[in-house]
């Protein structure tokens, strides 16, 4: 491990607030967060982070925030614990609280070791208790990122690389358009000290491979990359946040219900349609296809037959389905349901992520009093099973009654069932026994089915 100058923490010096750097991150924190709010910052004790922090605890009587910080303790290098010893000798300094996580992190992962350490980092900060985590993402990383992102082949949002904020504006970016020669002056300036990374050098890693040895040859041509890549990337998140936009008009027209209108998809251009179909795989959380399952999502989704059923994996954890003209996405792996009970709560959550929700209505629903009923068991379709939703027509098979309903095959296969003690009470989305049902103004008990990824 090396560092600029001694490996211990200085103490802090406290600069004028005219610094163009305080000055920077003072208009940037003052947009975005509020009187009170707790600050996290992610503190590797490198120089970004460590410039930030300083940054911070001069801001800190002027913004009047909380602050803490966060060192993530990766375990993989053999000077990990005296980065975590030098991370905390120096918050204590400044008297700023911190935490050292140290998280496991998977080195067999097919995403590689840099993907499978970030993810663990990101998990932890994200376990937080705090209104905004800060990032110390300087405009250098934003060059490299956008030129990773450009040999990977990626599209809008890939290229767009890091924002100042994301969309939640909870993971703030202050220093993103601020250069690593900006950080070096100012450390300089104020007598800071902070720890190398030996693996920064190693060229094995793909970002150090473009910082170290395609950067600087573009630097001898075009001596501006660095800046113009990262003003490339701020541009491409313009255009990325203009089609999200987009997407967003045509979801009104075709997502309802969270299914999509397969026949509205097909009356958009292409680009237009993989734009809406990318739109609505991110706002389930999942991971964005590549362009080659993403144009094969929308064959499959436009060319299927109007009675086929489309089954097409969507990431690890999802599956896109069709059915009649519909489509939706589905959890994989749904666990049966055994052994659950309802005694009472208002909501109660299933195994597959989907929940039951219980609603107390005058006559509509189970008739809870009339039968005394305050538990229910909750059970999986075994096959078989009758029902009688209609006091007017006979008991028929649950699969008939299904089929009747339109429920797609897939939602079949995990929809819970309600029984009051052996007596088949609820099937959501096809109604409540017809012997069991609420009448008049008696105290009810309506069951919905609320299903989520």
């Amino acid at each position: 491990m090396a560092s600029s100058k001694k490996l211990h923490p200085s103490k802090p010096i406290t600069s004028p607030h005219d610094s163009h750097l305080v000055k920077h991150v003072e208009g940037f924190l003052s947009s975005l967060i509020f009187p009170c709010s707790k600050l996290l910052l992610a503190f590797s004790g490198g120089l970004d982070s460590r410039v930030l922090l300083e940054l911070l605890v001069q801001l800190k009587p002027v913004l009047k925030f909380e602050l803490q910080a966060m060192h993530v303790h990766h375990g993989l290098s053999p000077n990990a614990d005296s980065w975590a010893t030098f991370c905390e000798d120096t918050c204590r300094v400044a008297a700023i609280p911190i935490e050292v996580v140290r998280v496991n992190v998977d080195k067999d992962s097919g995403d590689g070791v840099e993907a499978a350490a970030r993810h663990a980092r990101y998990a932890a900060l994200q376990a937080a208790d705090a209104d905004y985590i800060l990032l110390a993402h300087h405009e250098d990383d934003q060059a490299e990122t956008l030129l990773l992102q450009l040999l990977r082949g990626a599209g809008p949002k890939g290229l767009a690389a890091m924002g100042r904020h994301d969309s939640t504006a909870r993971y703030l970016r202050p220093l993103l358009n601020v250069s690593r020669a900006d950080l070096l002056e100012f450390s300089g300036m104020h007598g800071l000290e902070w720890i190398e990374d030996e693996s920064n050098a190693d060229i094995g890693f793909n970002r150090n491979y473009c910082r170290h040895e395609i950067l600087p040859v573009m630097e001898q041509r075009f001596p501006a990359a660095r800046r113009t890549l990262a003003r490339s990337a701020m541009h491409l998140a313009e255009a990325s946040v203009l089609l999200d936009e987009l997407a967003a008009i045509d979801a009104e027209l075709c997502i309802n219900d969270a299914k999509l209108d397969v026949r509205n998809l097909a009356g958009m251009s292409e680009p237009r349609a993989r734009n809406l179909l990318r739109w609505w795989l991110s706002s389930h959380q999942l991971e964005m296809p590549t362009a080659a399952l993403l144009q094969e999502m929308l064959r499959q989704l436009l060319d299927a037959k109007p009675d086929a059923c489309v089954k097409i994996a969507a990431g690890e954890n999802a599956w896109l389905h069709r059915y009649r003209n519909l489509a939706y996405l589905e959890p994989r792996d749904a666990m049966a349901l055994s052994g659950l009970v309802w005694q009472g709560e208002p909501v109660l959550h299933l195994p597959d992520n989907s929940s039951l929700l219980f609603e107390e209505k005058a006559g509509e629903g189970l008739a809870v009093r009339r039968f005394g009923i305050s538990r229910l068991h909750i059970s999986s379709r075994q096959g078989g099973e009758r029902f009688k939703p209609d006091a007017r027509k006979p008991t028929r098979t649950l699969k008939h009654l299904l089929q009747e309903a339109s429920m797609p095959p897939s939602q079949r296969e995990r929809l819970p069932l309600i029984y009051h003690d052996d007596t088949l009470a609820v099937v959501p989305g096809v109604g409540v026994a017809a012997s069991l049902q609420a009448m008049g103004d008696e105290p009810g008990l309506v069951i919905s089915w609320q299903q989520y990824l």
